[in-house]
């Protein structure tokens, strides 16, 4: 008999056929307790590209729960970055160097910046200088908030706006699709995926620089069916990661059947004599 610990998940994982891939998925923590997110860093942190840390939640909540948070996460060696909003209000409200200062304080890694509800009055490189007095990364969302689904002069309108974040210096772009995927980005008033503008944006960036919000199951699996297992995903709760990993895998029951998702065993295991 073999020892209880002489297999591990990792190892029947690559024998039927799943691949070893990096961390492509970033997380959202929408402002859980320090012991709920620690555990979900134990759990899963070698599944997180980036998290997420709440919306201004993290502004508003006890302080010290908010380090303690960042703290976690640097443990596990996760980076972290701030929301978009956040960013939004400081420079609407003339405070960018007060947020700059408050962010690196803390322990973020990144900062998130965009004009999904208000007007930005910097250049992407006045940002990407500032921040980088601080020691801060920038990512990029493309989107409004407001105004409803893409269009195709949308998309190339944003497509000019992400290459002139990325010249700058922002490491990454994210796709809007706020917290219901319906109405907003890729995703028309029933929640519907482009697929066709969703390809503008990864034929314009590619998939290792585009990041596309997918907060809801019928946004996750739209996306990962799509572009397969590489695409890279963002806005999904702590406590969906794993389902999303799963279905990245084909591990999933809905993803199984489908070709670029499903496991692909190179050679078959020689069956022991009874």
């Amino acid at each position: 008999m073999l020892r209880r610990d002489s297999i591990h998940t990792r190892d029947y994982l690559k024998l039927i056929g799943v691949p070893e891939l990096p961390p492509l998925t970033s997380p959202f923590d929408p402002g859980y307790d320090p012991a709920t997110l620690e555990s979900h860093l134990e759990q899963s942190s070698h599944l997180m590209a980036i998290l997420k840390v709440s919306m201004a939640c993290w502004m508003v909540a006890n302080e010290d729960a908010t380090r303690r948070k960042v703290a976690a996460a640097t443990k596990y060696r996760v980076p972290t970055v701030t929301g978009g909003g956040p960013f939004e209000i400081a420079v609407a409200q003339d405070r960018f160097p007060a947020y700059l200062d408050l962010c690196a304080d803390i322990g973020f890694t990144r900062i998130e910046c965009g004009e999904g509800f208000t007007d930005m009055p910097l250049s992407p490189h006045e940002v990407l200088k500032m921040a980088a007095r601080w020691g801060l990364e920038v990512q990029f969302e493309l989107g409004k908030k407001h105004t409803g689904a893409f269009n195709s002069a949308t998309a190339e309108q944003l497509i000019t706006q992400g290459r002139r974040w990325l010249d700058a210096g922002a490491l990454e772009l994210v796709v809007e699709a706020r917290e219901s995927a319906k109405g907003v980005g890729l995703f028309d008033e029933a929640g519907n995926f482009s697929s066709a503008l969703a390809d503008r944006f990864a034929g314009a960036f590619g998939l290792e620089t585009v990041t596309f919000e997918a907060p809801t199951k019928p946004s996750q699996f739209a996306l990962l069916d799509h572009f397969g297992p590489k695409v890279r995903l963002c806005n999904v709760r702590l406590e969906e990661l794993l389902r999303v990993e799963i279905y990245r895998r084909g591990l999933h029951s809905d993803a199984f059947c489908k070709e670029n998702l499903r496991p692909r065993v190179l050679t078959a295991p020689a069956l022991r004599a009874s």
